[in-house]
């Protein structure tokens, strides 16, 4: 049913590829990705509802005793974003501290397994797969604190924000597809954990 909708996802899902690639190739020493490095796996992050549907399409793909050891540690990492989310309350009127909170914050993405491998690693979220190169969001700079790049220098840094409005726009569209009237909620960010444990109907309908 979501056919072009996910094959559009995935071109962006490639165009992130790409630039991780570009940033690789041009600054090898100060890239530290490598097998079984998961830093990445422990930050906290949410997804657009076209990546949950379709992350949630293809989890549902695995064979049952992967799915039950992910869902698993799904709840596990719902009780520590339940109590993340009650110390952010605490900071409402705070942005900057709620960022700072959020940054440091490592909780254990229920897709890592105990082998230290995602077990959805070629439908991993873009999030993911740009994670080790400088990013741009709200013209701010990050990059993840396991890589050589030097604060303060310049660097090629990947737009986020360009990615995430095309991920709204996809959004929208997929909740068209599905005869709902689409609002601002289709802008709301959905848990890794959730959209894992989350039949797709229910998916759409919480983004109403």
């Amino acid at each position: 049913m979501y056919n072009d909708l996910f094959a559009a996802y995935e071109q962006l899902a490639a165009g992130a590829d790409e630039a991780f690639q570009a940033v690789e190739r041009d600054y090898g020493d100060q890239v530290r990705c490598r097998l079984y490095c998961d830093d990445c796996c422990y930050a906290v992050f949410g997804l657009f509802l076209i990546e949950s549907v379709y992350l949630k399409h293809h989890f549902d793909q695995l064979d049952s005793e992967k799915k039950q050891e992910a869902l698993a540690r799904a709840n596990k990492a719902d009780k520590a974003l339940a109590v993340l989310e009650k110390g952010m309350a605490d900071h409402q009127d705070d942005p900057e501290l709620q960022a700072y909170t959020l940054g440091r914050e490592r909780i254990r993405c229920p897709l890592l397994n105990d082998r230290q491998e995602c077990i959805l690693y070629p439908f991993r979220p873009i999030t993911c797969r740009i994670y080790g190169v400088p990013t741009k969001i709200q013209g701010r700079a990050f990059v993840c604190g396991q890589t050589g790049f030097q604060k303060g220098e310049p660097y090629p840094a990947f737009d986020l924000d360009a990615v995430y409005k095309n991920l709204y726009r996809l959004s929208v569209e997929l909740l068209e597809k599905a005869g709902r009237a689409p609002t601002e909620r289709a802008s709301l960010l959905v848990a890794v954990s959730k959209s894992i444990k989350t039949d797709v109907a229910d998916l759409i309908a919480e983004n109403l």
